[in-house]
């Protein structure tokens, strides 16, 4: 696959580099214990314990794979939830109890669970003509990396073999303003999102959830 060129959405990204990185020092300087995260995240294996588990409210979609998520992205969730930069009822309830020790230790422990990582970074499965177009107008592997799994900063997702499902949703949440239950407020996703129809946010989840990556779904005992 050929390298993306930059996008005009691209250049975005770079204005938006110096607040992530903040954040990210800032949560690195919260250090997780993968094995305390392992009992923190019993409130959480009850939805992500559980192989093609759905989200019935506000939306239906499966909820994400986060195991082996990377632990920034993971924080970096958690806390815009706990902020209400993410609306999600279930969500934002969960995390209103959070301490950011908790939220490193569970997010310690999931990125760990993974899946091996990947060898090369170019993706498993080349996209057609016209998803091509759309990854290189929204400038996803500006962010995301060449083979989706690579994210250059550590509160980027990796969004390689994501449910595709989940991943429209999400696509689709940064186009929502005003709403009390939908929504995400992320000023770069949301200027990459508003640039495309649905089918088109469709088809780009889509493949991402088609190419091979490192987060998974570890089915608990208790719920098979």
């Amino acid at each position: 696959m050929k390298p993306m060129l930059p996008s005009p959405f691209s250049a975005l990204v770079a204005g938006a580099m110096f607040v992530l990185s903040s954040a990210t020092v800032q949560a690195a300087e919260t250090v997780g214990n993968a094995k305390v995260g392992e009992t923190k995240a019993a409130m959480c294996i009850g939805c992500h314990g559980i192989v093609g588990f759905h989200s019935s409210f506000p939306d239906v979609y499966k909820v994400p794979k986060i195991h082996g998520q990377s632990a920034g992205y993971i924080v970096a969730s958690l806390n815009a939830y706990k902020k209400g930069e993410r609306k999600h009822p279930s969500m934002q309830g969960i995390t209103a109890g959070l301490t950011p020790q908790d939220m490193a230790d569970v997010a310690a422990f999931f990125s760990g669970q993974g899946l091996p990582a990947l060898k090369s970074d170019e993706p498993s499965k080349k996209p057609s003509a016209e998803v091509a177009a759309l990854i290189e107008k929204g400038g996803c592997t500006s962010c995301h990396g060449t083979n989706f799994s690579k994210p250059i900063d550590p509160a980027y997702p990796k969004l390689g073999g994501q449910y595709a499902d989940f991943l429209y949703a999400a696509l689709k949440s940064y186009t929502v303003d005003g709403h009390n239950l939908v929504g995400r407020s992320n000023p770069i996703m949301a200027g990459m999102a508003k640039q495309f129809k649905p089918a088109e946010l469709r088809q780009i989840a889509n493949y991402l959830a088609s190419v091979d990556g490192e987060v998974r779904t570890v089915q608990q005992a208790r719920f098979r």
